[in-house]
């Protein structure tokens, strides 16, 4: 008994030792003090003081006299070869992490990386802004390209394209068939932009915005970056304040707009904390119930719809083709405003995939579903000429009416109301994602915070405007989407001509996205990105607003910032872009 008392003492005052000399080497960092402590434990209980393991008695006294002289074959004892999977003590240069270009991180970055590996621990993606090297990148597997299809399918056959298609005839004065054509051929234009940036996930590995720094170069990209962040918000506050419209509705307005705002938004926010890949899957099925309740929708609210109505307008005889410029502008916004982000949800996808099919599967699943998302918001609107009841509905809310259509369906109608405000997660999935990355993007402080929190507090956003803006919706589309669509037509001009005649032969160098001195300095694209604006303010025609040249046509103006900003962008672009080449050689 006396000597297990004997044995436990000396034990504690060995370990009490090892913990004192250990956290004086080691300072704070207890996770590798504990696990060393239990290695010299262990060997010091197998070999003891005399078979090779630490003379405890030498180094207690030598760390008595702050001399190491006398500790011996510590260092051997301590870093001799674990067996594979033991913790190894890092070295200075693994202690001390380190950013991209070599600096040494902070306390607050390393937390902040710590933070991240407890995420990827638990099935979360963590990777931010970084380059997915062709190493990294996923197999094509039978329904690669068929995927990107399904996705864009399944994003964009949302209830708040519905209530878009509805502008046409309410707010535009269009007829069926008209609004059916401009509709349709607006958002066509549109995706030619989405699809072609798409191709350039796969290609560079890079998301959209960082792959905007080798357009705009490192400063001005950062523009471009803030407005497609207000871009992704916007979008994420129309869909939830349709979400709460067609699910307060659906509960006979005893539910407030407000809690079913909220119910959407927390749920796209617990689907993209996951990441990538659970984004991938949601979307690989949430078009399904999207899909049959909207047939259902079409069929038994097919009957009412106005097919045979016609444009009108007022005295002047231009008011009618203003109204079709701006609707088909307003169409073409919804579409390319996801050209901000499109190459995002590609780049785990291999370097050999080929472009042309991310270009038609992405074409494919965009135009699908907004050709059947507007012709039946379209047919929803004109029925309100028709039917008194779908004309009060649509005084409510535009979720209202969308709600009245499935009335006959009864107790089975409300449900199928229910699916249908769900489906918007589907679309405000995209937003929420981007958002997050678009944001690391901003400096190199809000590049050390991972991009779950930056998604948190773009939900949050979103989340407040909506319930700030929920009594406005036909304003804020109408006002905010074509708005927005203007500095990606001005983008996409610049882009085109650099990737067309200044990188058509030498191509782009996609490891250097983090290498400021390597990009562009951006100059031209600058002045050409200015010069577009200009030209689309001219020609804008908003409520509050309406441009010098806008106002030539009809009474309420005609909305062609697109096009004029695209093609003022285009016009200067390149012989500045051939003046920076001369003089700075990048």
């Amino acid at each position: 008994m006396h000597d297990w008392i004997e044995a436990t003492t000396t034990r504690d005052a060995i370990s009490r030792y090892y913990t004192h000399i250990l956290s004086r080497a080691l300072g704070k960092r207890t996770d590798h003090m504990d696990f060393l402590i239990r290695k010299l434990m262990a060997i010091q209980d197998k070999d003891g003081p005399g078979a090779g393991g630490v003379n405890t008695v030498d180094t207690m006294e030598a760390t008595d006299r702050h001399d190491m002289s006398n500790v011996g074959d510590f260092s051997k004892t301590i870093f001799a070869p674990d067996a594979p999977g033991d913790p190894r003590l890092p070295t200075d240069e693994q202690a001390t992490m380190r950013n991209d270009d070599g600096t040494a991180m902070g306390r607050m970055q390393q937390a902040w990386k710590a933070f991240e590996r407890q995420l990827v621990a638990y099935n979360l993606e963590a990777r931010g802004i970084q380059r997915v090297e062709p190493d990294e990148r996923q197999d094509l597997h039978l329904l690669g390209y068929s995927q990107v299809s399904i996705m864009w399918f399944s994003v964009n056959l949302a209830a708040n394209n519905i209530t878009l298609g509805m502008l046409g005839p309410v707010v535009f004065a269009l007829g069926f068939l008209d609004a059916c054509l401009l509709s349709v051929f607006g958002a066509f234009v549109g995706c030619l932009v989405v699809a072609y940036i798409a191709t350039f996930g796969p290609k560079s590995g890079n998301r959209t915005m960082i792959f905007s720094r080798y357009i705009m170069g490192w400063w001005p990209s950062k523009i471009v970056v803030i407005l497609n962040i207000i871009v992704l918000l916007g979008y994420g506050m129309i869909d939830c304040v349709v979400a709460g419209q067609i699910l307060s509705a659906v509960s006979g307005n005893t539910m407030s707009i407000v809690v079913g705002i909220i119910i959407v938004a927390v749920i796209a926010w617990g689907i993209t904390t996951f990441g990538y890949h659970i984004f991938h899957y949601y979307e690989r099925w949430a078009w399904l119930p999207q899909l049959i309740v909207l047939c259902i929708l079409a069929g038994v609210a097919g009957s009412q719809f106005n097919i045979s109505s016609h444009s009108h307008g007022d005295e002047n005889p231009d008011t009618p083709t203003g109204n079709r410029i701006s609707f088909f502008g307003l169409c073409l916004a919804a579409a390319i405003t996801y050209g901000g982000g499109s190459a995002d949800y590609f780049v785990y996808y291999p370097t050999h995939a080929a472009s042309w099919r991310i270009f038609v599967m992405t074409m494919l699943g965009l135009m699908c579903s907004f050709t059947f998302a507007f012709v039946l918001g379209i047919g929803l609107a004109c029925g309100t000429l028709i039917n008194a009841e779908w004309e009060a509905a649509y005084g409510v809310s535009q979720g209202a009416l969308i709600v009245e259509a499935y009335k006959p369906l009864g107790a089975f109608g409300s449900f199928c109301g229910v699916v249908v405000a769900l489906g918007l997660v589907a679309n405000l999935i995209v937003p929420t994602y981007s958002s997050g990355i678009d944001a690391q993007i901003l400096g190199r402080w809000a590049g050390a915070i991972p991009r779950v929190i930056w998604n948190t507090v773009g939900v949050v956003i979103y989340t407040v405007c909506a319930l700030a803006g929920r009594a406005h919706l036909a304003e804020i589309f109408t006002n905010f989407l074509a708005l927005m669509g203007y500095w990606v037509s001005v983008w996409i001009a610049i882009t085109l001509e650099e990737h067309l005649i200044f990188r058509r032969k030498t191509g782009f160098k996609w490891e250097v996205w983090n290498q400021k001195n390597k990009l562009p300095l951006g100059i031209a694209a600058l002045i050409a990105f200015v010069v577009g604006w200009i030209g689309a303010i001219m020609c804008m025609a908003q409520v509050w607003y309406i441009g010098p040249l806008a106002k030539q046509v009809g009474t309420y103006g005609a909305d062609m910032g697109n096009f004029v900003g695209f093609a003022w962008a285009a016009l200067v672009y390149p012989p500045l872009r051939m003046w920076e080449l001369r003089r700075f050689e990048r």
